[in-house]
């Protein structure tokens, strides 16, 4: 009955979406019906500006023209959205769409079916695209194969409401490693949250089989482990493949080496990885938190690194001269300080993000590039705009924020030509929002109309 009222609830929210947001099969809108938003302004990504007042002319599924004004063709729909900024879709890079807060992240592989699991997803990605999230890159389904394949599918056939998807299927890692099932009755043969490859040849089989399931990029745990050590243990200091990096003493920050965490790939085996990713026309996504791992992977290519918690001197310049964005997660580590178990844990997550915080103030003034991504899944999907406003909080200002989700979020989706602005010939994807959010970036928070692919899903015209 438990898991019956589940499915039933489930298929309720669907069934909720507005009857103008439905889309027939194939994705495309109902009515090419020409459209016309406008508001008191425009946020324009190239140049940055905000113009007010601000209009878009949407035909089909793209924009055709955005300015102060725009021509309104005969028989256009008029949507006045008030004394709002109208934006591009919102970009999260770094989602996990198969993950939900309550039950422990290890467990949901061993506790929930993989149809439960997708039935959480639709909900989950329902919730990212109401909340003015209209592309994302899901990082991972953490145990549920290539489910994400499944969903992406019904989202591209209008079966279903959510954001425009990059999907990796399962993230890759070592055995033992990040995502292994450490710490069960090992008898009981207990699933890993990954697919797991060991050396080189392993990694291209297992991208090749990815990709035959359906993934659209690769994501590699590049690191394990995540601990603060005793100030001037600095265990990486004492291993000869950071003396080979150079990855000394960093001048200026005495606290730089009270983090640590293993790697898990050699920079070789990251390069292979990189280069098979292109041959398929897609790139490498990674989980890496600190070095030496971080100087492995920017000498290796990959598009991004996610979380970023430690990254020396000399990655930093190499990360702005390759323009390999970091992806922070402020929101992830907030979650988990201030939802800890046990006062021990909470203080043990309460550090690591004071030291994030300190390091991101770093890269931050090193030019470091920057995107977007929140690591939702363990906490409400749909609430992500947070990381806007930590990003903001911690060094960067709301204009640098939004450059960071609209050019580098776009670039490492590989989308940079279609999504994150409003320019003729992009999808129409846009969000209006109270205020401006180049004054007050929590506007994002608060994002009253969305509409995806020229269907509107959210606030005046969904009806």
């Amino acid at each position: 009955m438990k898991k019956l009222g589940f499915l039933l609830g489930a298929l309720a929210a669907l069934a909720a979406v507005p009857i103008a947001a439905r889309v027939q099969r194939g994705g495309s809108p109902k009515s090419q019906q020409p459209i016309v938003l406008h508001a008191a302004r425009l946020f324009e990504v190239v140049p940055e500006k905000i113009v007010s007042p601000g209009e878009v002319l949407v035909e089909g599924d793209r924009i055709r023209a955005a300015d102060t004004s725009v021509p309104h063709p005969a028989g256009a729909r008029i949507i006045d959205l008030g004394d709002t900024t109208l934006m591009p879709g919102l970009i999260d890079a770094h989602v996990h769409l198969f993950l939900h807060p309550g039950t422990a992240e290890d467990l949901q592989t061993v506790e929930e079916s993989v149809p439960q699991r997708t039935i959480q997803a639709t909900l989950a990605a329902r919730a990212d695209l109401m909340a003015g999230f209209t592309s994302e890159r899901d990082m991972g389904t953490e145990g549920a194969g290539p489910a994400d394949t499944a969903l992406r599918e019904a989202i591209n056939a209008g079966l279903l409401p959510g954001p425009r998807l990059r999907i990796s299927g399962m993230a890759i890692s070592i055995l033992g490693g990040h995502e292994d099932a450490i710490g069960f009755n090992p008898a009981q043969h207990v699933l890993g949250n990954a697919d797991y490859a060991n050396d080189t040849e392993q990694l291209i089989e297992t991208i090749r089989q990815q990709r035959k399931d359906g993934s659209t990029f690769v994501k590699i745990y590049e690191t394990g482990p995540d601990r603060m050590v005793p100030h001037g243990s600095a265990p990486c200091l004492g291993d000869p493949i950071c003396a080979q990096l150079g990855l000394g003493e960093q001048p200026g920050d005495p606290e730089f080496w009270d983090f640590h965490t293993p790697y898990q790939y050699t920079e070789a085996q990251l390069k292979a990885a990189v280069a098979e990713a292109a041959r398929l026309d897609t790139n490498v996504g990674v989980h890496c938190q600190g070095e030496p791992a971080a100087r492995f992977a920017v000498e290796a290519g990959v598009a991004s690194i996610d979380h970023a918690t430690q990254l020396s001197d000399g990655t930093m310049r190499l990360m702005k001269e390759k323009r390999i964005p970091a992806v922070p997660t402020f929101a992830i580590f907030e979650y988990f300080a201030d939802h800890a178990p046990t006062p021990e844990a909470a203080a043990r997550e309460h550090a690591m993000l004071d030291y994030k915080i300190h390091e991101f103030k770093r890269q931050v003034a090193a030019g470091v590039p920057m995107a977007v991504g929140s690591d939702v899944g363990p906490f409400p999907h749909g609430t992500q705009a947070r990381e806007f406003e930590l990003m903001a909080r911690y060094g960067m200002t709301p204009l640098a924020v939004l450059e960071a989700d609209y050019l580098d979020g776009a670039r490492i989706l590989t989308w940079q030509n279609q999504v994150g602005q409003l320019k003729p010939g992009y999808y129409a994807d846009i969000i209006a929002v109270p205020g401006n959010p180049l004054a007050d970036i929590t506007a994002v928070e608060r994002v009253e109309f969305v509409m995806k692919g020229g269907v509107v899903y959210k606030g005046k015209g969904s009806d």
